[in-house]
């Protein structure tokens, strides 16, 4: 088979980079849409679910996209993922009301989930594993623009163009993605007779979105120990249950559980959890801060970030292509846990007196950390599998990265809330209480009309809150360092079954 002309490949590359650009893109520049949307729609009680209703979306359909890919072909899958997360943006921009607007967000998100599966399982198919390396240190490079970027271009549509634009502008770039995957991307025809396991799918869907309800309505919508609390838990539990015993007996079972016999897979498996738990944890707690205690403005929260994104970007950038030159990836994981847990050691040890140059600089190891991980992960459990797993692997990858985003949030969240609750309590008695009753954080227009005393409480209360959240990161990052250890240095493969150009799959 010939190898794929390198000028079909690039060309291939940065239509998935458009591809991951959407997908990173869009709850990014949604976000400061919101108000607005409220304002038009109403439905503010209804509001929380515009987000979780994709979230969920994008989880449930993860592995199946991952399976989809490898039973009838990547392309055909990816391209039926663009043009479905496409339709949801469209009807999403015509929504005339919240209700209609949730649906069609949760259509985005089924479409969504098959956009960093499809992605990462192409660039598997089509890149040896010795050169995949520096490609996935680019698809992490437009992540982090698209964290910066997000917030800055969805303030600027709403605010001149109205907040429909927000999702209208997803249009042009996936009618580009579309057009360059289908014109240049050529992968081998699949030739299965192979049916999507239907039961497990359904039992990993009840499974994944029980889960992600708890992190979503624990300590929120209703107290931890709450009946509906438990029942979701419970639920998830035994439908993951009758997931594995699916999985041993199906045919063609959504997620084998042969690949799991893999032991770099299952602590890549283990590190995406912990990566996203951290990660995104990280980047709730630190705008939160900056702006409560730090004085800083919300309306560049992306900009807050920077200096852990584009430390994040460069060490990705610079750990593919060693990877790529070398073919050794074990010290990675360990240098990129050691320098997340010293990161968010530095970063529990801000308060009230820290200026912004040293949480700058505490960012920016944390996030050389996560660059050393984010992408190295997927690269190994894609090469601890056959090619015929590619897709499931993956997709789980990214689905424990999504899973370890969702509990990341929900317990450091749980963490900083009751030590801000406990922190006002004692600092501004009643007063303080009172302040935080409805919820522990603040914008800044309520924070600027609180009495200094109580305002004073309310910065000590939040460096409280996330010290306690920091802690528990470093703590989750320690655990990844131990997993890092046991990697083993299995030389990448590099001549896989990559070439693309001959034939096939159009």
């Amino acid at each position: 088979m010939e190898e794929p002309p390198q000028r079909s490949v690039r060309v291939v590359i940065f239509a998935l980079m458009v591809a991951i650009l959407l997908a990173m893109l869009d709850n990014m520049i949604v976000s400061p849409a919101m108000p607005t949307i409220v304002g038009d729609l109403g439905g503010l009680e209804h509001l929380s679910w515009v987000v979780t209703g994709y979230t969920l979306a994008t989880a449930a359909s993860t592995p199946i996209w991952g399976k989809l890919g490898d039973l009838y072909g990547r392309k055909g899958a990816f391209l039926t993922s663009i043009v479905i997360f496409l339709v949801g943006s469209a009807l999403s921009g015509l929504a005339q009301d919240m209700g209609q607007l949730i649906a069609f967000r949760a259509v985005q998100g089924l479409g969504a989930g098959g956009l960093m599966v499809g992605v990462m399982a192409i660039i598997g198919e089509l890149v040896p594993p010795r050169e995949r390396g520096k490609y996935m240190g680019m698809m992490t490079g437009v992540m982090a623009v698209a964290m910066i970027g997000g917030p800055l271009v969805g303030g600027t549509l709403t605010d001149h163009l109205g907040w429909r634009w927000a999702f209208y502008i997803n249009l042009p770039l996936g009618v580009v993605a579309l057009f360059m995957v289908s014109a240049v991307l050529h992968l081998p025809k699949k030739q299965t007779t192979g049916r999507i396991d239907y039961l497990g799918a359904a039992l990993l869907t009840v499974g994944i979105t029980s889960f992600v309800l708890v992190t979503t309505w624990g300590g929120t919508e209703y107290a931890w120990g709450s009946a509906v609390i438990m029942e979701l838990i419970g639920l998830g539990a035994a439908a993951l249950v009758g997931f594995y015993f699916v999985q041993q007996k199906a045919a063609e079972p959504l997620m084998p559980l042969r690949i799991f016999r893999s032991r770099n897979f299952t602590l890549m498996s283990v590190i995406s959890f912990l990566t996203g738990f951290v990660m995104f944890g990280a980047m709730l707690f630190l705008p939160l801060y900056q702006q409560a205690v730090q004085g800083a403005s919300a309306t560049n929260s992306g900009l807050l970030l920077m200096p852990m994104l584009l430390a994040m970007m460069a060490v990705s950038n610079v750990a593919g292509r060693v990877t790529t030159s070398t073919g050794k990836y074990k010290i990675f994981p360990v240098a990129g846990s050691v320098l997340m847990a010293v990161g968010l050691f530095l970063l529990a040890q801000m308060d009230t007196e820290t200026s912004r140059l040293t949480s700058g600089i505490y960012m920016a190891v944390l996030g050389a950390g996560m660059g050393c991980l984010m992408q190295i992960t997927m690269l190994v459990a894609q090469n601890s599998v056959e090619m015929k797993d590619m897709g499931v692997a993956s997709s789980s990858a990214t689905l424990f990265r999504t899973l370890g985003s969702s509990f990341g949030v929900a317990v450091m969240g749980a963490l900083f809330n009751n030590r801000v609750h406990e922190e006002m309590a004692e600092r501004a008695g009643a007063a303080g209480g009172k302040v935080t009753e409805q919820s522990a954080q603040l914008d800044a227009a309520s924070l600027a009309k609180l009495p200094d005393v109580v305002r004073d409480a309310y910065q000590h209360a939040v460096s409280s809150g996330t010290h306690a959240a920091f802690v528990l990161g470093s703590v989750m990052a320690v655990a990844a360092l131990l997993a890092a250890v046991f990697v083993r240095e299995t030389p990448l493969r590099g001549a896989a079954p990559a070439a693309s150009a001959a034939s096939g799959d159009k």
